[in-house]
């Protein structure tokens, strides 16, 4: 259940609470620059869906992370890893006075570092908290076939395949250095695999409330 649409209650205390965290970046010349925020919330929603034996509140999408290696990209708005730990970290503080386990879900990779250093001093401080990513083994790293078919699942009418375009291949720890280092083509959108071929899943299974990898 969306935490924005209940009022406040002692029936709300105990609950988990999952908070979806994206991103706006730079996804290729074909997909939304909220693609991290679509597919963290749709992954929410549909948890909160399944998890029927206990109550779960999602709450408001966090849009904005650590995106710096596509800040040369026009359109990238990129908080960093410090204001981000900052953030989750005040962020599951409040939340921990009324809730049972918080877990933080992001949808973009660039936010792991942050995640990985607020989770570690909340549990300092004894609060039932974790992470996770939506991403799965055997993804491509960032706007390729994975991002891509998920977009055409949750929001078909934010993604141009008129526009999509392979690129390339090697692993993030190769890319990375590039785009970190203002490398990059800044006429050629940082796609990390091929798009062309995507599937067009013809049913999307996800909440009709969402709206927000990479």
């Amino acid at each position: 259940m969306d935490l924005g649409t209940r009022t406040s209650g002692a029936d709300l205390r105990g609950a988990t609470v999952l908070v979806p965290l994206g991103a706006l970046e730079q996804h290729g010349a074909h997909l939304p620059l909220h693609t991290d925020s679509e597919v963290a919330r749709a992954v929410c929603d549909t948890v909160a869906e399944r998890l029927t034996d206990r109550q779960v509140l999602v709450a408001a999408t966090v849009a904005y992370g650590a995106s710096g290696e596509h800040e040369d990209f026009p359109g990238t708005v990129s908080i960093g890893t410090e204001a981000l730990v900052h953030l989750v970290v005040e962020l599951v503080r409040s939340a921990r006075r009324w809730s049972g386990p918080v877990v933080l879900v992001t949808g973009h990779g660039g936010n792991a570092e942050a995640l990985d250093r607020a989770v570690a001093q909340l549990r300092r401080e004894s609060h039932d908290v974790a992470w996770t990513s939506c991403a799965e083994p055997g993804w491509d790293a960032h706007a390729g076939r994975a991002e891509t078919s998920l977009l055409l699942a949750l929001d078909p009418g934010t993604v141009r395949m008129d526009a999509a375009a392979p690129g390339p291949v090697e692993p993030v720890s190769a890319l990375l250095p590039r785009l970190r280092a203002g490398a990059w083509p800044r006429s050629r959108p940082a796609v990390c695999s091929a798009t062309r071929g995507a599937p067009r899943p013809r049913r999307a299974k996800t909440s009709s409330s969402s709206s927000s990898t990479g």
